[in-house]
Protein backbone atom coordinates (compact mmCIF):
# COMPACT_ATOMS: atom_id res chain seq x y z
CA UNK A 1 0.00 0.00 0.00
CA UNK A 2 1.56 3.47 -0.99
CA UNK A 3 1.86 5.43 2.07
CA UNK A 4 0.99 8.68 0.93
CA UNK A 5 -2.45 7.27 0.48
CA UNK A 6 -3.22 6.08 3.53
CA UNK A 7 -2.45 9.20 5.44
CA UNK A 8 -5.47 10.97 5.17
CA UNK A 9 -8.11 8.48 5.99
CA UNK A 10 -5.30 6.56 8.90
CA UNK A 11 -2.19 8.08 10.21
CA UNK A 12 -3.61 11.47 9.94
CA UNK A 13 -6.54 10.78 11.42
CA UNK A 14 -5.02 9.05 14.34
CA UNK A 15 -3.27 12.05 15.01
CA UNK A 16 -5.53 14.88 14.93
CA UNK A 17 -7.65 12.31 17.44
CA UNK A 18 -5.11 12.62 20.01
CA UNK A 19 -4.87 16.89 19.26
CA UNK A 20 -1.26 16.33 17.74
CA UNK A 21 -0.28 20.12 16.61
CA UNK A 22 -0.23 20.13 12.58
CA UNK A 23 3.43 21.25 12.74
CA UNK A 24 4.00 17.35 14.45
CA UNK A 25 1.70 15.57 11.95
CA UNK A 26 3.75 17.15 8.97
CA UNK A 27 6.74 16.12 10.41
CA UNK A 28 5.65 12.74 11.81
CA UNK A 29 4.40 12.26 7.87
CA UNK A 30 7.64 13.42 6.89
CA UNK A 31 9.62 10.56 8.47
CA UNK A 32 7.48 7.92 7.55
CA UNK A 33 7.56 8.56 4.03
CA UNK A 34 11.19 8.64 4.18
CA UNK A 35 11.12 5.23 5.95
CA UNK A 36 9.82 3.89 3.43
CA UNK A 37 11.51 5.28 0.82
CA UNK A 38 15.00 4.56 2.12
CA UNK A 39 13.67 0.65 2.76
CA UNK A 40 12.05 0.54 -0.81
CA UNK A 41 8.93 -1.38 0.78
CA UNK A 42 5.43 -0.54 2.70
CA UNK A 43 5.33 -0.01 5.78
CA UNK A 44 3.24 -2.52 6.44
CA UNK A 45 6.15 -4.80 5.26
CA UNK A 46 8.69 -3.15 8.13
CA UNK A 47 10.14 -5.80 10.10
CA UNK A 48 12.19 -5.10 14.03
CA UNK A 49 14.92 -6.14 12.11
CA UNK A 50 14.60 -3.35 9.07
CA UNK A 51 13.74 -0.83 11.57
CA UNK A 52 16.52 -0.89 13.81
CA UNK A 53 18.86 -1.36 10.70
CA UNK A 54 17.40 1.64 9.21
CA UNK A 55 18.08 3.30 12.98
CA UNK A 56 21.61 2.04 12.92
CA UNK A 57 22.44 3.99 9.86
CA UNK A 58 20.84 6.91 10.21
CA UNK A 59 22.53 7.39 13.58
CA UNK A 60 26.08 6.20 12.79
CA UNK A 61 26.53 7.16 9.15
CA UNK A 62 23.93 10.50 9.36
CA UNK A 63 24.69 11.65 12.53
CA UNK A 64 20.89 12.27 13.65
CA UNK A 65 19.77 13.65 16.89
CA UNK A 66 18.45 11.50 20.04
CA UNK A 67 15.43 13.97 19.32
CA UNK A 68 15.04 12.67 16.07
CA UNK A 69 15.46 8.81 16.76
CA UNK A 70 12.56 9.22 19.17
CA UNK A 71 10.30 10.99 16.20
CA UNK A 72 11.09 8.40 14.11
CA UNK A 73 9.84 6.11 17.07
CA UNK A 74 6.99 7.72 18.00
CA UNK A 75 5.57 8.43 14.39
CA UNK A 76 6.15 4.27 13.77
CA UNK A 77 4.27 3.35 16.60
CA UNK A 78 1.69 5.57 15.98
CA UNK A 79 1.21 3.51 12.11
CA UNK A 80 1.96 -0.01 13.79
CA UNK A 81 -0.27 0.12 16.90
CA UNK A 82 -3.23 2.79 15.89
CA UNK A 83 -2.96 1.71 11.90
CA UNK A 84 -1.97 -1.49 11.43
CA UNK A 85 -3.82 -2.49 15.30
CA UNK A 86 -0.40 -4.55 16.27
CA UNK A 87 1.08 -5.10 19.84
CA UNK A 88 4.07 -2.71 20.60
CA UNK A 89 5.52 -5.03 23.03
CA UNK A 90 6.14 -7.65 19.82
CA UNK A 91 8.30 -4.69 18.15
CA UNK A 92 11.20 -5.08 20.65
CA UNK A 93 12.21 -1.25 19.54
CA UNK A 94 13.36 1.15 22.60
CA UNK A 95 13.89 4.86 22.80
CA UNK A 96 17.63 5.55 23.21
CA UNK A 97 19.26 7.49 26.42
CA UNK A 98 18.62 10.86 26.10
CA UNK A 99 21.91 12.96 25.78
CA UNK A 100 22.59 15.08 28.68
CA UNK A 101 23.96 18.36 27.55
CA UNK A 102 23.67 21.68 29.38
CA UNK A 103 22.38 24.45 27.53
CA UNK A 104 24.82 27.34 26.14
CA UNK A 105 24.12 30.55 27.96
CA UNK A 106 25.03 34.19 28.05
CA UNK A 107 25.87 36.29 30.45
CA UNK A 108 23.78 39.32 31.18
CA UNK A 109 26.50 42.00 29.31
CA UNK A 110 26.73 39.21 25.86
CA UNK A 111 22.71 39.35 26.00
CA UNK A 112 23.16 43.59 26.46
CA UNK A 113 25.50 43.84 23.71
CA UNK A 114 23.08 41.69 21.27
CA UNK A 115 20.64 44.06 22.06
CA UNK A 116 22.46 47.03 21.15
CA UNK A 117 24.36 46.53 18.55
CA UNK A 118 21.00 45.48 16.56
CA UNK A 119 19.35 48.54 14.69
CA UNK A 120 16.50 47.20 12.70
CA UNK A 121 13.68 48.35 15.39
CA UNK A 122 11.65 44.80 14.25
CA UNK A 123 14.94 42.72 14.95
CA UNK A 124 15.37 44.51 18.20
CA UNK A 125 11.67 43.63 19.51
CA UNK A 126 11.93 40.79 18.38
CA UNK A 127 15.55 39.86 20.32
CA UNK A 128 13.96 41.97 23.55
CA UNK A 129 10.63 40.31 23.65
CA UNK A 130 12.22 36.51 23.31
CA UNK A 131 14.82 36.84 26.30
CA UNK A 132 12.60 38.60 28.67
CA UNK A 133 9.78 36.75 28.12
CA UNK A 134 11.88 33.53 26.99
CA UNK A 135 9.76 32.50 24.57
CA UNK A 136 10.29 29.49 22.09
CA UNK A 137 11.01 30.15 18.08
CA UNK A 138 7.15 29.37 17.42
CA UNK A 139 6.04 31.19 20.08
CA UNK A 140 7.98 34.64 18.77
CA UNK A 141 6.24 33.54 15.32
CA UNK A 142 3.10 33.10 16.00
CA UNK A 143 2.11 35.95 18.79
CA UNK A 144 -0.41 38.73 18.06
CA UNK A 145 -0.51 42.19 19.22
CA UNK A 146 -3.27 41.21 21.37
CA UNK A 147 -0.99 38.76 23.20
CA UNK A 148 0.84 41.85 25.02
CA UNK A 149 -1.14 42.71 27.79
CA UNK A 150 0.56 46.29 28.99
CA UNK A 151 -2.42 46.98 31.92
CA UNK A 152 -1.10 43.51 34.00
CA UNK A 153 2.51 43.88 32.10
CA UNK A 154 1.85 39.94 31.05
CA UNK A 155 2.26 37.73 27.29
CA UNK A 156 -0.37 35.45 26.81
CA UNK A 157 1.05 32.49 24.79
CA UNK A 158 -1.53 30.89 22.98
CA UNK A 159 -1.63 27.06 22.29
CA UNK A 160 2.73 26.64 22.71
CA UNK A 161 4.25 23.51 22.67
CA UNK A 162 1.94 20.69 24.16
CA UNK A 163 -0.73 22.87 23.19
CA UNK A 164 -1.05 24.47 26.24
CA UNK A 165 -1.48 28.12 26.86
CA UNK A 166 -0.05 30.41 29.33
CA UNK A 167 1.47 33.72 30.87
CA UNK A 168 5.18 34.88 31.45
CA UNK A 169 6.72 38.38 32.18
CA UNK A 170 6.45 41.59 30.15
CA UNK A 171 9.38 43.61 30.39
CA UNK A 172 8.69 47.38 30.42
CA UNK A 173 11.54 48.33 28.40
CA UNK A 174 10.88 45.30 26.03
CA UNK A 175 6.88 47.06 26.11
CA UNK A 176 8.73 50.55 25.04
CA UNK A 177 10.18 49.35 22.05
CA UNK A 178 7.25 47.27 20.76
CA UNK A 179 4.99 50.26 21.04
CA UNK A 180 7.90 52.23 19.30
CA UNK A 181 8.01 49.22 16.34
CA UNK A 182 4.31 48.86 16.36
CA UNK A 183 3.88 52.69 15.39
CA UNK A 184 6.01 52.09 12.50
CA UNK A 185 4.86 49.08 10.89
CA UNK A 186 1.67 48.42 11.66
CA UNK A 187 1.40 44.60 11.68
CA UNK A 188 -1.90 43.44 10.87
CA UNK A 189 -2.10 39.75 12.29
CA UNK A 190 1.04 39.07 13.98
CA UNK A 191 3.00 40.72 15.65
CA UNK A 192 5.98 40.38 13.26
CA UNK A 193 5.26 40.30 10.02
CA UNK A 194 7.73 39.74 7.17
CA UNK A 195 8.21 43.49 4.98
CA UNK A 196 5.17 43.93 2.30
CA UNK A 197 3.36 40.62 3.20
CA UNK A 198 0.88 41.74 5.97
CA UNK A 199 -0.83 38.82 7.45
CA UNK A 200 1.72 36.44 7.35
CA UNK A 201 3.80 35.34 10.32
CA UNK A 202 7.84 35.54 9.58
CA UNK A 203 10.14 31.82 8.78
CA UNK A 204 12.11 30.30 11.43
CA UNK A 205 14.79 31.15 9.16
CA UNK A 206 14.48 34.56 9.37
CA UNK A 207 14.34 34.64 13.04
CA UNK A 208 17.14 32.58 13.34
CA UNK A 209 19.19 34.57 11.37
CA UNK A 210 18.38 37.79 13.04
CA UNK A 211 19.84 36.41 16.56
CA UNK A 212 22.71 34.67 14.97
CA UNK A 213 23.74 37.99 13.18
CA UNK A 214 23.23 40.35 16.45
CA UNK A 215 25.46 37.63 18.37
CA UNK A 216 28.04 37.95 15.60
CA UNK A 217 27.83 41.94 15.55
CA UNK A 218 28.39 41.85 19.14
CA UNK A 219 31.66 39.81 18.99
CA UNK A 220 30.27 36.44 20.64
CA UNK A 221 31.97 33.44 20.08
CA UNK A 222 29.67 31.00 21.84
CA UNK A 223 27.66 29.18 19.32
CA UNK A 224 24.33 30.80 19.39
CA UNK A 225 20.86 29.98 18.30
CA UNK A 226 17.33 31.38 18.76
CA UNK A 227 17.06 28.98 21.59
CA UNK A 228 19.96 30.69 23.32
CA UNK A 229 18.00 33.67 24.67
CA UNK A 230 15.79 31.14 26.14
CA UNK A 231 18.26 29.37 27.83
CA UNK A 232 19.24 32.97 29.18
CA UNK A 233 16.11 33.90 30.41
CA UNK A 234 15.60 30.81 32.97
CA UNK A 235 19.25 31.15 34.18
CA UNK A 236 19.38 34.60 34.95
CA UNK A 237 16.08 34.51 36.33
CA UNK A 238 17.45 31.73 38.74
CA UNK A 239 20.34 33.72 39.08
CA UNK A 240 18.54 36.07 40.54
CA UNK A 241 16.70 34.52 43.30
CA UNK A 242 13.40 33.38 41.35
CA UNK A 243 12.42 29.77 42.38
CA UNK A 244 12.41 26.86 39.63
CA UNK A 245 8.47 26.50 40.14
CA UNK A 246 7.56 29.61 39.00
CA UNK A 247 10.60 29.57 35.92
CA UNK A 248 8.86 26.14 35.19
CA UNK A 249 5.53 28.32 34.77
CA UNK A 250 6.88 31.10 32.68
CA UNK A 251 8.97 28.10 30.57
CA UNK A 252 5.61 26.65 30.24
CA UNK A 253 8.14 22.98 31.06
CA UNK A 254 5.58 20.27 31.74
CA UNK A 255 8.40 18.42 34.40
CA UNK A 256 10.42 20.22 36.89
CA UNK A 257 13.23 18.04 35.96
CA UNK A 258 13.45 19.85 32.31
CA UNK A 259 13.84 23.08 34.35
CA UNK A 260 15.94 22.04 36.94
CA UNK A 261 18.64 21.61 33.98
CA UNK A 262 19.36 25.25 34.67
CA UNK A 263 20.50 24.60 38.26
CA UNK A 264 23.60 23.66 36.45
CA UNK A 265 24.83 26.35 34.57
CA UNK A 266 22.79 28.99 36.74
CA UNK A 267 25.79 31.20 38.94
CA UNK A 268 24.49 31.48 42.52
CA UNK A 269 26.41 32.90 44.92
CA UNK A 270 26.78 31.35 48.43
CA UNK A 271 27.86 34.75 49.91
CA UNK A 272 24.14 35.97 49.85
CA UNK A 273 22.75 32.78 51.82
CA UNK A 274 22.98 31.53 55.59
CA UNK A 275 22.63 28.69 56.61
CA UNK A 276 19.07 27.13 58.59
CA UNK A 277 20.97 26.17 61.21
CA UNK A 278 22.06 29.88 61.68
CA UNK A 279 18.92 30.46 62.69
CA UNK A 280 18.31 28.35 65.09
CA UNK A 281 18.65 28.93 68.86
CA UNK A 282 21.22 27.05 70.27
CA UNK A 283 22.42 27.88 73.87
Amino acid sequence: MNLNKTFESLQIKEMQIRNYSPRTIKTYCSLLIKLEKDLGKSLYEVTTEDFKNWLHYLITKKGISVSTVNQLISAFKIFHVDVCHRKWEEFHVRRPRKEKKLPIVLSLQEVQRMITVTNNIKHRAILMLTYSAGLRRMEVLQIKPGDIDSQRMQVRIVQGKGKKDRYTILSWKTLEVLRMYYKLERPSTYLFEPMGRKGQPLSERTVEYIVKNSAKNAGIKKEVSFHTLRHCFATHLLEAGVNLRQIQQFMGHTSLKTTAVYLHVAHIKTSEFTSPLDDITLF
